[in-house]
């Protein structure tokens, strides 16, 4: 085990005011790190959620026509309970999202909409801890996520944004990756962690479908363990661990 994936956790930088998280999926913020967005927008900080997909490719008894818009609604439900207003999706193909250029200008776009301090994304690597496999669709987004938050402060790269009246942003400072395995920051889940749950119910036609465990216990007994295995790592408070990357 190395340092990084053993040592005490940091506090999370503290000293911003707007947010942006890019993920693949509806439900992928509310596994990987709703408690801390609760707990950034108590403090008056300001979070958007940027989908690449709506998730119809998630569940195999649903046509992709009929669960697409389902999605929809349970991410923008799931993103009020956190404190989460704006909710944007990028129309990218769930399960088949491609990485490269269109993505990362589609990313690119959305950072130079929103201006961000601090982007957050969720893990790219091939493993979950080694011990499970990722998705594609995770790998690709959470890797042009990191390469976009560069991007948008280039103006010569995808030139036509500023021609969109999109100007170049080059004032993101850190993209911090939930859900890796060597973490190296943390955010305390305690304030958040109840409505955390509450997000991740909102998501019920995918839990159904997911498990025959009931919801709420599922939802409940996931983020608590999370949290407190964490907790481990940062003064044994239950907490919400990223990889943070400055720029």
């Amino acid at each position: 085990m190395t340092e990084s994936s053993t040592g005490r956790l940091r506090p999370m930088p503290e000293d911003w005011r707007r947010a942006l998280a890019v993920v693949a999926h509806p439900d992928d913020l509310e596994y990987g790190c709703a408690a801390a967005v609760a707990a950034w927008t108590d403090a008056g900080r300001e979070v958007v959620y940027v989908l690449a997909t709506r998730g119809e490719a998630g569940i195999d008894t649903l046509d992709p026509a009929v669960c697409g818009p389902l999605r929809e609604r349970e991410q923008r439900a799931s993103a009020a309970a956190v404190g989460v207003s704006r909710v944007e999706f990028l129309d990218h193909r769930d399960g088949v999202i491609e990485y490269g250029t269109a993505l990362r200008r589609d990313i690119a776009a959305a950072v130079r909409r929103h201006r961000p301090e601090l982007v957050i994304t969720l893990n790219h690597r091939d493993t979950w801890g080694g011990v499970a496999w990722n998705t594609p669709d995770h790998v690709a987004v959470g890797r042009a996520t990191l390469d976009a938050a560069a991007d948008a402060g280039n103006r010569w790269i995808f030139p036509e944004l500023a021609e969109q009246g999109l100007e170049p942003w080059n004032g993101v400072r850190w993209v911090a990756v939930a859900g890796s395995a060597t973490p190296t920051h943390a955010v305390e889940a305690g304030p958040g962690l109840e409505r955390a749950v509450r997000s991740l119910l909102e998501h019920r036609t995918y839990i159904e479908a997911l498990t025959d465990e009931d919801p709420e216990t599922y939802a409940r007994e996931f983020l608590t363990s999370t949290a407190t295995a964490v907790g481990e790592r940062y003064g044994g408070k239950p907490a919400v661990a990223f990889e943070v990357f400055g720029r």
